[in-house]
């Protein structure tokens, strides 16, 4: 089925862990799609005339056609539903409770957990840096985590929900902080995490950050 033509904006390092989740999106969709960087430390995100100036000013911003959109959880939504099932490929559950918690772990992990964010950076995961012991804070949001998250997963599974959704995706990122650099992470997470990280489409967004950090 044709297409229009989109357009994914990225951080130039490819650390952005929303940016990850999109392309991600994009990639299971099967949708051709267009990437462009912006670089943030130089603040081009700030300046007029970039696409997602009058939006957000963040990454990711995502074009279809004449349409423009930021925010990663709303970006996800949007192309499951403009680019649905059964022509276009599943990101998120069939089952409308299960879909609705996918969506409920991906405004967590975007709203919650601070500290983890500031103290494990994604550098972290996408350049192998290694930062000093979490603080008093940063252990309590690492136990919140790992607590929510074995909740969450069903034992013997690999996915949360009996099959892959975009969710797995975002939270194998944040566990992934904390489990690349060291810290204390029960076993399954790690298989768990590991197992999502080798996702195709996540190893193809691994290999365009390891070319800025090589």
């Amino acid at each position: 089925m044709s297409q229009p033509a989109v357009t994914l904006w990225s951080d130039s390092h490819y650390f952005s862990p929303y940016a990850l989740s999109v392309y991600v999106a994009l990639k299971e969709k099967g949708l051709a799609f267009s990437l462009q960087t912006v670089d943030l430390a130089s603040g081009q995100n700030l300046k007029p005339g970039w696409k997602g100036y009058d939006l957000t000013r963040r990454v990711p911003v995502l074009a279809v056609g004449d349409f423009v959109l930021s925010e990663s959880s709303a970006i996800d939504e949007y192309l499951e539903e403009r680019f649905s099932p059964p022509t276009w490929e599943r990101i998120y559950p069939h089952d409308i409770e299960k879909r609705a918690r996918a969506r409920q772990i991906q405004a967590w992990l975007r709203s919650d957990l601070m500290s983890i964010r500031e103290e494990r950076s994604t550098a972290v995961v996408f350049a192998g840096a290694k930062m000093p012991p979490l603080s008093a804070a940063g252990q309590q949001a690492a136990n919140k985590l790992i607590e929510t998250a074995m909740g969450l997963l069903p034992q013997g599974q690999q996915n949360l929900f009996g099959e892959w959704s975009i969710a797995d995706t975002d939270l194998a990122l944040m566990l992934n902080r904390l489990i690349l650099n060291g810290d204390d992470v029960p076993e399954r997470l790690k298989e768990y995490a590991a197992f999502q990280w080798q996702r195709a489409s996540v190893q193809l967004w691994v290999a365009l950050s390891a070319k800025t950090t090589g």
